[in-house]
């Protein structure tokens, strides 16, 4: 048995899926188990409400661990190994974050610290994933682009191993599955580095209309966050990583998804195609 914590998120849906059609047996922890597919064991679990993470990976072999949410995590991460160790997991995969440990991120790149401390020191086999940027971070600009209006760039011209989120979920199952990576720390990055302008203009082929990029100055997508909902120190830590990301730190490739996969990993423009739809613009979502 095989637990998913954040399991209709991003990265955990995809675990699920994925372990799901090889038939192993998944438990989805979840606070919304209605988003889970048929088939699929599902628990709702909160990081908050200890014994329902008790209930969720007792009984369990291997467990993924999401645990940080913003800069008051580092407790729920430490929290989660914890549970895990102590209720019979052998085998933890934990989430991190390219750039973990940068001393330029500043605080964001101690938000993923604690956990991997945790994962280290806990006695059990574990492996961590610092993923770089996710290509599905850009369906952020969907409202824009079926509107017509130009996307936001916050990273200037500095460029990112963009990665497609189902070669993350890929390593982190063979991960799960396979002694093999156990104590392994792996970096999983995209096969280019690519810019904002980059990404714009593979959207632009994949759907065949121009898109349109707009710079934003940091003090305007400061407001922008906060009034979204964001709290300043999270946005804080956001921009930080959109600083490090255009003074080109965050340009970096590595080869850890081929070593785990035995391929290479999928483009941008892979994943610009299979979710073109998101994309369409509204007055092509009427057409014949």
């Amino acid at each position: 048995m095989i637990v998913i914590t954040g399991a209709t998120g991003t990265i955990g849906s995809e675990i699920v899926r994925q372990l799901a059609a090889r038939g192993v047996p998944v438990r989805a922890v979840t606070r919304n188990p209605q988003r889970v597919p048929a088939g699929v064991e599902v628990v709702r679990g909160d990081y908050h409400d200890h014994d329902s993470m008790v209930a969720a990976m007792t009984g369990a072999d291997a467990a993924f661990l999401v645990g940080v949410l913003g800069p008051d995590d580092a407790e729920t991460d430490r929290a989660l190994v914890r549970t895990a160790r102590d209720t019979g997991v052998r085998r933890i995969v934990k989430l991190s974050a390219i750039g973990t440990g940068e001393p330029e991120l500043g605080r964001v790149g101690t938000w993923h610290m604690s956990g991997e401390q945790a994962a280290r020191e806990s006695g059990l086999q574990w492996t961590i994933l610092r993923p770089s940027s996710f290509a599905s971070n850009t369906l952020s600009w969907a409202d824009a682009i079926r509107s017509g209006q130009p996307v936001a760039n916050l990273t200037g011209t500095g460029s990112q191993g963009v990665i497609d989120p189902r070669d993350v979920a890929a390593v982190a199952v063979e991960a799960l599955l396979m002694p093999d990576h156990s104590g392994r720390i792996y970096t999983l990055t995209g096969p280019a580095l690519l810019t904002c302008a980059d990404q714009v203009a593979t959207l632009t082929a994949v759907l065949g209309h121009p898109v349109d990029m707009v710079d934003v100055p940091e003090d305007v997508a400061r407001e922008h966050m906060i009034a979204s909902g964001m709290s300043p120190e999270f946005a804080d830590g956001a921009l930080a990583g959109q600083a490090y990301v255009r003074a080109g730190g965050n340009a970096t490739l590595t080869d850890d998804v081929h070593q785990v996969l035995g391929r290479a990993p999928r483009s941008y423009a892979e994943w610009a195609a299979d979710h073109a739809r998101a994309f369409t613009r509204l007055a092509d979502s009427t057409a014949p």
